[in-house]
């Protein structure tokens, strides 16, 4: 595994780099100063006789990436990935804060389980934000201590891939998140209909003969979960959205009014289930890879502001467990790692997004929906939390590229353009 050491950044002056602040409508050749790892100011021709200077001629330097959606798993499950080897990667990946799910053993359903993530993360110096649980062990038939959990730094609530079949339940829970302000990220997808599936139901997977998961899962769970939020009006964050049917009902939830907001991930954004005529397990993902036309529907939601952020869904498996047969493989491909380059590939050089627009869906955005917006930002008196990238560098991602413990990523081999070249967070500095 690969391994990452940060510097403690005492007084930097970087000279010549394209800041890029969405917040603060800025795009433009600046100098930013650091000191004691905060931000001083930012401006033309800053001097400074005592820093160290860090030329950035030609680099972007922009607020660093927040990932809503990460699976750290520890404690529990540290053959599969540790709170330290989850940062490395979240760091290489230029991820400055990230929201750790709940699914962990035992589970995130108490506050002495939120402190010792944010302990051991604190240890890190890195912006780690856990998730609670909305059920007692994501069972759910009981609904968690969500205020104690709060208390202790949870930012949110969600039983993952637990989907909450029980719809009484789920509204005692989401009336109880709305009652401390919580949102409450869902899995959106009914485990009665998708079963057994290892792959998305349709022409892919007849054809290969694999058990499929249809559309109707996520469409039914969104269409639940939004009734529940104009009955209990709470926060509902739908998570990696993946079929035209929720993105149009998102939209239309949106459009009157509901306090609904929606992530789509790097591997939805990028590939579709024609990728599984491989038989590779690194493809089988919960959702599971769509259709082109879902793809699309994607993409379009992103565009239009139905989908507000891009999360990784990083979720880490070892090699062993991968290996075995597609039916018996656990679900999962890791992302923090090669998320920026598939994201500016596909949407900033593909699609001709503005870099503004971008930085938006990966940092800014979802750091106002975990209402912690001094993380994607750039201000004085912060922590230093930014990245340096490179927005035409090509680069192959590789088995070389990856600090975390685990290696099931579904881009090996993928041709990227744009990289995550330098990564600061809380005023640490970590050169790729």
């Amino acid at each position: 595994m690969n391994k990452l050491n940060g510097q403690s950044l005492k007084n930097l002056l970087i000279k010549n780099a394209r800041i890029i602040d969405p917040v603060n409508s800025i795009d433009e050749v600046m100098d930013l100063h650091v000191q004691s790892r905060k931000i001083v100011k930012w401006g033309k021709n800053l001097q400074s006789d005592d820093a160290e200077t860090m030329e950035a001629k030609g680099l972007c330097l922009m607020p660093g990436l927040v990932d809503l959606h990460v699976h750290f798993r520890e404690p529990g499950y540290e053959h599969k990935e540790t709170i330290e080897s989850g940062v490395q990667a979240a760091i290489a990946g230029g991820f400055v804060a990230c929201v750790a799910m709940p699914n962990t053993r035992p589970a995130c359903d108490n506050a002495q389980v939120v402190k010792y993530q944010m302990e051991r993360a604190n240890l890190l110096n890195f912006n780690l934000l856990p998730a609670g649980t909305l059920t007692q062990g994501r069972e759910g038939k009981k609904i968690s201590e969500m205020a104690e959990m709060k208390a202790s730094g949870a930012v949110a609530v969600t039983d993952d891939g637990n989907w909450v079949v029980d719809s009484g339940v789920a509204r005692r829970a989401y009336e109880y998140a709305a009652t401390y302000g919580l949102p409450v990220m869902t899995h959106a997808e009914d485990p009665t209909i998708s079963l057994n599936g290892v792959m998305n139901e349709g022409i892919v997977s007849t054809k290969l003969g694999l058990r499929g998961r249809p559309n109707a899962s996520e469409d039914i769970a969104t269409a639940r979960d939004i009734e529940l939020t104009r009955l209990c009006q709470c926060h509902l964050h739908v998570q990696h959205v993946s079929t035209r049917g929720a993105v149009d009902m998102i939209r239309r939830a949106k459009a009157e009014g509901l306090s609904v907001t929606a992530e789509a991930t790097p591997h939805h954004i990028a590939l579709t289930d024609t990728e599984f005529v491989k038989y590779d397990t690194f493809y089988k993902m919960n959702p599971p890879l769509r259709t082109e036309e879902d793809r699309l529907a994607v993409i379009k939601g992103l565009e239009d502001g139905t989908i507000d952020a891009i999360a990784t869904d990083h979720a880490p498996h070892a090699l062993e467990e991968k290996d075995l047969d597609i039916e018996k493989a656990p679900f999962g491909t890791i992302g923090l790692e090669s998320a920026f380059g598939v994201v500016m590939t596909e949407l900033y050089h593909g699609r001709k997004w503005k870099i503004g627009d971008v930085i938006r869906k990966l940092s800014v955005v979802p750091s106002e929906i975990l209402k912690k917006t001094n993380l994607g930002r750039l201000k004085a008196g912060d922590h230093a939390n930014f990245i340096l990238v490179d927005l035409d560098l090509e680069w192959c991602f590789e088995q070389k590229d990856i600090y975390s413990k685990s290696m099931n990523s579904c881009f090996f081999g993928k041709k990227l353009k744009g990289k995550v070249l330098h990564t600061f967070v809380k005023g640490f500095q970590y050169t790729l």
